[in-house]
């Protein structure tokens, strides 16, 4: 598969999952989240799945060596966060503060990755 064809998927891929966890960190502030439907628990899984996919192959296909890219092990440490901080905003947090608070850091996160991403440095934004 081409290549810029993988990188526009995975760019999609994390415009929807952004989109999907922006909208479900709402629909937890209003108390709403668990009436949104059955396409609420099952839809961003799947995004996740295509995004996960994506990434490993665009490393393939780049033919990066993991263990040596400084920017690519950053964002796959912040992912792991990123996914910690994701289940206590909209699942495991025993107080809506706590809820809150994990979701401004998980988008604190996720603003991190793409800036390591398109930045290609851990120092993300700052870099």
């Amino acid at each position: 598969m081409d290549i810029s064809i993988i990188r526009h998927l995975h760019i999609a891929s994390v415009v929807l999952s952004f989109t999907l966890f922006f909208l479900r960190g709402l629909w937890m502030l209003q108390g709403t989240l668990a009436q949104r439907g059955r396409w609420v628990r099952i839809a961003p899984h799947l995004v996740d799945t295509g995004l996960l996919a994506s990434a490993v192959a665009l490393v393939l296909a780049l033919g990066l060596p993991v263990l040596e890219t400084p920017w690519l092990l950053a964002k796959i440490a912040a992912l792991f966060l990123y996914i910690v901080l994701g289940s206590m905003a909209l699942r495991r947090g025993k107080t809506p503060r706590s809820r809150l608070l994990a979701w401004l850091a998980a988008l604190a996160v996720f603003a991190y990755m793409v800036g390591a991403a398109v930045r290609h440095t851990p120092m993300s934004w700052l870099g």
